[in-house]
């Protein structure tokens, strides 16, 4: 089994998603002792910004498309940032989503060429934004990822998520702690790939 590890918090050390990423891996790497981890921090490592010159060239540094197309497995660490992901998550997924590779135009639509895969993403949100809470309006992040993923064709989706994280330090802990159980209860992290 080949794991991508995706990291785009910037916090460092005090990176809730980077903590949750961890304990997927760990599981992941329990459970499927065989599995190669391929780890991308895009904040030590930032993938450039796509631009016109970008399109249909060549990539420069590591192919993060490749890595994606390599992995059965992809864990995304995704912190919410004024209501969405980090900037170094948006230009990781815009060197994803290539027409002939990840999707393609049909006459009756988008079709996705790049399914096969688990994806689990490790969601952190200083605010509670879940369905049902009074700002989930306002959630550009969790519903950003599973549209791009399902367009390129990725259905099997997880979500782990710590919300609630800026509501004071016994929140935080909670929230983390609840995340971290998910984590070490998951029977889909036993079966992945």
């Amino acid at each position: 089994m080949n794991i991508l590890h995706i990291d785009s918090g910037i916090l460092g050390e005090h990176s809730v998603s980077r903590r949750l990423t961890a304990a997927v891996i760990e599981r992941l790497r329990a459970e499927h002792p065989e599995a190669t981890v391929v780890t991308h921090d895009l904040v030590a490592e930032p993938v450039g910004h796509l631009t016109g010159a970008d399109l249909g060239a060549a990539p420069a540094g590591r192919d993060v498309l490749a890595e994606f197309l390599a992995a059965d497995v992809v864990v995304v660490g995704a912190p919410m940032y004024n209501f969405t992901i980090p900037t170094q998550l948006k230009a990781w997924i815009d060197r994803l989503l290539v027409a002939g590779k990840t999707f393609r135009y049909t006459e009756t639509g988008p079709e996705g060429l790049a399914g096969g895969r688990k994806v689990i993403i490790a969601s952190a949100r200083g605010g509670v934004y879940s369905e049902g809470a009074p700002a989930a309006s306002l959630d550009h992040q969790e519903p950003f990822l599973q549209s791009v993923l399902n367009f390129i064709g990725v259905t099997d989706i997880e979500i782990v998520r710590a919300e609630g994280l800026a509501m004071g330090a016994e929140a935080k802990a909670a929230a983390v702690d609840a995340a971290l159980a998910d984590i070490a209860s998951r029977e889909s992290l036993r079966q992945a790939a």
